[in-house]
This record gives C-alpha cells, sequence and structure tokens, in this order.
C-alpha cells in the first residue's frame, strides 16, 4: 500500500511538471511537422521565398527553385570577391532584398544588395560600412527596416565585441535608423559563441530568430521599456538554424535549410 502511495504521488508530481512545462514553453513535447524537402545545391546560407519560387542562397550564389517541382529553373552568380558573404535574402515588393557581409574578413563591413527575381540580375547595393558588425538579415515590418548586425566570439570577431553585441536595428526606408536593441540573455547563452542568423517578423506581431546550429527558434517581441528584446519561448525546428522564411500563404510553414545535406525544408512549426 505504501508502494502504491508514493508511486501515485511521484505520478502526480509528473504531471504536473508535465503541465507547468507546457505552460512555460508551449511547444513542449511537440515536433515541427516536415511537409516538403527539396534538394538545392545552393543551400547554404539560408532560403527566401514568393508565391512560386524558392531561392537557396550561398555567399555569392542564389539558385532559383520552382516550389512545385522542385527544378531549378535559374541561377545567379556574384563575383566572389564582390559579394563575399550573402547571408540571407527576402522577397519584397517584387524584389529580392538581400543582407550581405564580408565575413569573416575585419573590419566587418555590411550592405543591402537588391536583385530582380523575374531576371535574377543585380539591381542596386546600399552599404552600412563598418561599425555595427555582420548585417546577417533584414526584415520589412511595421513600415520599417529591422537589420540584425551580427558580432563573434571567434572567427570574424572585430573590435572586441562579443557574440553579446548582436544587434537589432530599426530604420527607416531610406535606411535611416530609428532605435536599436541587444538580444535576450536567454537566447544569447544558447547562440554562442556564433549569433543570429536568421529572422522575420509574424503575422502574430512576434518577432522569430534563428541561430547557427541549434534546431531550434526563438519568439521574441519589443521591450515595454530599455534597449534589450524580450524573449517569449523557444520552439523546436526540423532544421539546424540558419536563415529561414516564412511561408505568407500558409500560416505557421516555414521554409529552412539543411546545410549537410544541401536541401531547402518546408515544415509546419508546433
Amino acid at each position: 500500500m505504501k508502494t502504491l502511495k508514493l508511486f501515485k504521488t511521484a505520478t502526480s508530481l509528473s504531471a504536473l511538471l508535465c503541465l507547468c512545462m507546457k505552460l512555460v514553453h508551449p511547444a513542449f513535447g511537440q515536433q515541427p511537422q516536415i511537409i516538403k524537402t527539396l534538394h538545392a545545391e545552393e543551400a547554404d546560407q539560408g532560403v527566401a521565398t514568393d508565391a512560386h519560387f524558392i531561392y537557396a542562397i550561398n555567399n555569392s550564389t542564389i539558385g532559383k527553385y520552382d516550389r512545385i517541382t522542385g527544378q531549378r529553373v535559374a541561377v545567379w552568380q556574384g563575383d566572389p570577391a564582390l559579394y563575399v558573404h550573402i547571408n540571407s535574402c527576402q522577397s519584397h515588393a517584387g524584389q529580392l532584398v538581400c543582407a550581405m557581409s564580408n565575413f569573416p574578413y575585419v573590419p566587418m563591413t555590411s550592405s543591402v544588395e537588391f536583385f530582380d527575381p523575374k531576371t535574377m540580375t543585380h539591381i542596386k547595393s546600399h552599404s552600412f560600412g563598418p561599425g555595427r558588425g555582420s548585417l546577417t538579415w533584414i526584415d520589412w515590418h511595421d513600415n520599417s527596416w529591422w537589420a540584425c548586425f551580427a558580432n563573434y566570439d571567434g572567427e570574424g570577431q572585430d573590435g572586441g565585441r562579443t557574440h553579446a553585441a548582436t544587434v537589432l536595428v530599426r530604420m527607416s526606408e531610406q535606411f535611416e535608423e530609428r532605435g536599436a536593441w541587444l538580444f535576450p540573455e536567454a537566447v544569447l547563452d544558447r547562440i554562442q559563441p556564433f549569433s543570429v542568423s536568421g529572422g522575420r517578423w509574424n503575422q502574430d506581431g512576434f518577432l522569430y530568430v534563428t541561430g547557427h546550429s541549434r534546431p531550434e527558434m526563438y519568439v521574441l517581441t519589443l521591450p515595454e521599456a530599455g534597449g534589450r528584446l524580450q524573449y517569449l519561448r523557444t520552439i523546436p525546428m526540423a532544421t539546424n538554424g540558419q536563415a529561414f522564411d516564412w511561408d505568407y500563404q500558409h500560416p505557421g510553414v516555414i521554409w529552412s535549410i539543411q546545410r549537410k545535406t544541401r536541401d531547402v525544408v518546408e515544415s509546419r512549426l508546433p
């Protein structure tokens, strides 16, 4: 009888712990659902999407793939001396808007590169120059550009800054600064010694970001006061970090990359 009582008590405590974990961490016990996997040789830095195509990104190369068939229909190849490290792209206003840096060279310098996705040609460039870090992603949200300038502990470290100096900067359409925030310590602890590799605002009003290699995504929001973003929760991903993009035709669905296999993966978040 005593053993039975102890068993019931342990079971109750286990159930209570599970319930508490679900309250604190809504994705606890859930896993993302893989919908589709497409092979793309350029899938090394990130992926972008529009209504009909997938764009796989790798430093100085962007591959354009049909969303349905998975066939590559076009490719842009830039001069590696000029296009050193394209980290991510976003489809915006009929253009591909891409974040680029000179990683791992120092001093760090960053720029935004614009492409015509129909012709896969380069249109224009905006340089930020040195100072904040390595631009890993840029996103258009709430009539502003939101740009992440990454810093690192090892390779690519510049000016004595570490991964903790990674910063999110809000800018006008003309790239004039409107505000800046550091990332939550809970996120910084998970991404070190690397940085924030991917980020997109979602239709729910929250900012979703990824690190360099962990299969997880961090949900953030702007703080009520102060200069550090607020951490909300962590949710599991089907792939290991890097730059991702929302599938805005299907809420809760993302496209991300698996670097080891050079695949782009469509998955539904928990």
